[in-house]
């Protein structure tokens, strides 16, 4: 029963693979660096969702990670009473059981007009850089990143709040013995005691982010359309997985098969990188 996890796995590469096999070999490489994805012409290329699902994924993580780990430490150091560590740990736990298309209509109606007039406010005064350089008129990869922020924090929040509750309680205390302060004991001892766990479930938030669909396709405006810009519609392979696999002809569906065999490639990349780390990191710490 253990192996069939692996067959499963197994299975459903050999069946993506073989599916793509067709756009392969009419693309080879150029799919993953053209960006110009035209049903008409039976022209296919996914850099624009590949950036996007990268991009995304990315920065996504660079705010999460904070918050996370962050959250984790209040809620599981003496900083404020039990009871509410417990309520504000149950919360942001019951994060994850909100349905991805819930949070996509929050992120349409509530989160992107929110944040619409900061998202100006970074074109009219930084539009000379590269991601700043659209004009946010509505969904774009800026809600996108956002609501992927609120989707991958409890994954982040739990398995970090875990490992840090794992620290043998001798650590805490020899750290306090030699007359370190509470900072100083979670920056130099707690934190370092329980890295490994907390990249795990770094990278475990990571490879969520890059396979969400659902919120992801409702606010990202699912643009095929290239650009730097952060402000901008964008796609990830994904979003246009969910979006175009119903009514794909027999040449678009190769495409998309193949972008779906990079999607989960870049996923086991992930996961294989994760595994690495965090052994060397088991083993430094």
């Amino acid at each position: 029963m253990a192996s069939m996890v692996a067959l499963i796995l197994i299975s459903i590469l050999v069946v993506v693979f073989w599916g793509s096999l067709e756009s392969m070999g009419r693309y080879g490489l150029n799919f993953l660096i053209t960006s110009n994805w035209n049903p008409v012409d039976d022209e296919y290329g996914a850099f624009t969702a590949i950036y996007g699902t990268l991009v995304t994924s990315l920065f996504a993580l660079v705010i999460a990670v904070p918050l996370g780990v962050g959250t984790a430490i209040f809620i599981t150091e003496n900083i404020i009473p039990l009871k509410v560590r417990n309520i504000i740990g149950l919360m942001v736990e019951l994060l994850a059981a909100i349905p991805s298309v819930v949070l996509g209509l929050w992120a349409i109606f509530i989160l992107e007009p929110l944040i619409r007039p900061f998202l100006m406010f970074l074109y009219e005064d930084f539009g000379w850089i590269p991601i700043f350089s659209t004009e946010p008129l509505g969904p774009g990869m800026a809600p996108a990143i956002l609501i992927l922020v609120v989707m991958i924090l409890p994954i982040i929040t739990a398995i970090a709040r875990d490992s840090l509750n794992q620290v043998p309680i001798q650590l805490r205390q020899a750290a306090y013995g030699v007359g370190a302060t509470r900072w100083g004991a979670i920056l130099n001892v707690i934190l370092p005691a329980a890295i490994s766990g907390i990249v795990g479930g770094v990278m475990l938030a990571l490879g969520r982010a890059m396979g969400e669909t659902m919120a992801v396709t409702m606010i990202i405006g699912n643009s095929n359309v290239f650009s730097w810009s952060l402000l901008a519609p964008g796609n990830t392979i994904s979003a246009m997985l969910a979006n175009q696999f119903g009514e794909a002809d027999v040449g678009q569906l190769s495409s998309l098969m193949y972008a779906a065999f990079v999607l989960m490639v870049l996923t086991l990349l992930v996961n294989v990188f994760a595994q690495w780390l965090v052994k060397r990191l088991s083993l430094k710490y």
